[in-house]
């Protein structure tokens, strides 16, 4: 498969506040993006720059904070700016270490209400969107808006979903929404535009265990479609099995 071509403008590197640099790999949620921001976070957290106090990925950008009482801001922009240098980060390779999670599911009915909308706008019958959600595993493009909780995609074009004019009131925790080409997989339950189309009992945030983020950037996440009745008790894995990949 060739490389990605890439995106016009991009990378560049701006200010973000006093004491952040934003390395952006594009302006909007894109596959190629995403995949250089991981890869270039991935190196530059192995260089162990001891001005750096933190990176995060962003689903098209790296933001690297620093603080400005201790470091120069400019010094730091050369080092960032020569390691984007280096390579085509957009061809670069995925980072080691990631894994794929599989995850039951319950599509459509109480478990997944407005499946039938989503697949009318994505011009697919029902049966059909779940086999296309269920064939492909989709990675996990970043972690926010709640703790652990990934943005996963990107999903084909016809997904280019917007989100809802007004909110739903509450979906639970494990519910899997989509909208904008990328699925969500609620952390806990909230209001939310996306639309809800499944049901998992995974839990992506676990403030008791050693490592309450079980979902890292980079994994993959793949649905397999069950019956309600075979749906795990909410809680832990829910069911999942995780593997390495290569």
């Amino acid at each position: 498969m060739p490389h990605p071509e890439p995106l016009k403008d991009f990378p560049l590197i701006a200010p973000l506040g006093l004491g952040g640099w934003l390395v952006r790999f594009g302006d909007r949620p894109d596959d190629a993006a995403n995949r250089a921001a991981l890869a270039y976070r991935a190196a530059l957290d192995a260089e162990e720059l001891p001005e750096v106090e933190e990176t995060a990925l962003g689903l098209a950008s790296v933001f690297v904070r620093f603080d400005p009482m201790a470091s120069d801001a400019e010094p730091l922009r050369a080092r960032l700016s020569g390691l984007l240098a280096q390579r085509d980060w957009f061809a670069a390779e995925l980072p080691a270490g990631r894994r794929r999670w599989t995850v039951p599911c319950v599509f459509g009915g109480d478990h997944g209400p407005q499946l039938e909308d989503v697949a009318g706008q994505a011009g697919l019958a029902p049966d059909a969107a779940v086999r296309l959600l269920t064939r492909t595993p989709v990675r996990v493009l970043t972690l926010g808006f709640a703790p652990g909780q990934p943005y996963l995609g990107m999903l084909p074009p016809e997904w280019d979903i917007p989100r809802q004019k007004t909110l739903t009131s509450r979906v639970p925790a494990g519910a899997l929404v989509v909208a904008v080409r990328q699925l969500v997989l609620f952390t806990a339950a909230t209001p939310t535009g996306w639309r809800q189309v499944g049901q998992t009992a995974f839990s992506c945030f676990r403030p008791g265990d050693e490592a309450p983020f079980p979902l890292r950037p980079g994994d993959e996440m793949r649905f397999t479609a069950v019956a309600p009745g075979d749906l795990p008790t909410f809680g832990g894995d829910g069911g999942a099995s995780c593997e390495a990949l290569e």
